[in-house]
């Protein structure tokens, strides 16, 4: 198995994550059926959930997001507990809704890491909008998305896992260095990795590839009348395929509202597979 996607999962109050990795594995084995998928995760996985995943591995060394909101802090662990050489690693609210595995083809003659750099509304137009990179752009980060990136077992992603792991350990001190301007005041994956990215000059990791994904956070989407959530701006309709607002969706859909999952779209994504 050196090829395979890699989903990190915790649970908060609010969201229980290992259901949305869940459909998101459902998800990638309804076009990809011979995907490897693994979990890492500290939380319960259900009986019924356990099938779609490869590999149900545990966070290692203890659990640095115990009190944290977002539960993003032990996501420089994947490197050092996936059981693949290549890896797709996906932000578990999302959906696969075309093959990606046609990624491996090209994979080694591309860097060994790669973020994605744009990212699209749900109409399919590329993304211009700053609203939410005010910190990236105040600072010169590196303008990239973790929440769909690609890496490869080598001793130049093992130097940046490393890295990753001591800021995101540290996070409150290397944004005060490296984000003195419009500094956020909580542990980011996207910020994070701008850092690293930063501090070791690794551009080709985020320069000229071409990964993307539908992300619907709602200043993003080029309607008038924007709304706290896009669920409440936009329709969802599903047969053939996902539609928001009457477009048909492809690739990549990182949905972001957990009440965008019902429990009627996760039976479509079961009988699909």
């Amino acid at each position: 198995m050196s090829n395979g996607i890699c989903l990190v999962a915790q649970n908060n109050k609010k969201t229980d994550y290992v259901r949305q990795a869940y459909a998101l594995a459902l998800s990638v084995l309804a076009v990809n059926p011979t995907m490897n998928i693994s979990l890492i995760t500290n939380n319960n996985v259900p009986t019924s959930y356990k099938s779609v995943f490869d590999k149900i591995i545990p966070i290692p060394w203890g659990d640095l997001a115990m009190y944290s909101r977002w539960k993003v802090e032990n996501r420089w662990k994947i490197y050092h507990v996936t059981p693949y050489e290549n890896n797709i690693v996906l932000d578990v609210d999302m959906l696969v809704l075309d093959d990606i595995g046609k990624i491996w083809q090209n994979f080694t003659q591309t860097p060994k890491l790669m973020f994605t750099n744009s990212v699209k509304t749900y109409r399919d137009e590329t993304i211009t909008s700053r609203y939410y990179r005010k910190t990236f752009d105040a600072n010169n980060l590196p303008d990239i998305y973790a929440g769909f990136y690609l890496f490869s077992k080598c001793d130049e992603t093992l130097e940046f896992f490393k890295l990753l792991d001591v800021i995101m350990q540290n996070w409150k001190t290397f944004y005060k260095i490296y984000t003195p301007k419009m500094t956020q005041k909580w542990c980011s994956v996207d910020v994070s990795v701008a850092v690293a990215l930063k501090i070791l000059d690794m551009q080709a990791s985020y320069s000229q590839n071409n990964l993307t994904f539908t992300h619907m956070k709602p200043y993003l989407q080029n309607v008038r009348d924007i709304k706290e959530k896009w669920t409440d701006m936009l329709s969802v309709d599903y047969g053939d395929g996902i539609y928001i607002n009457g477009f048909k969706q492809t690739g990549v859909l990182h949905y972001v509202e957990d009440e965008f999952l019902t429990n009627n779209m996760v039976s479509w994504l079961e009988e699909k597979v």
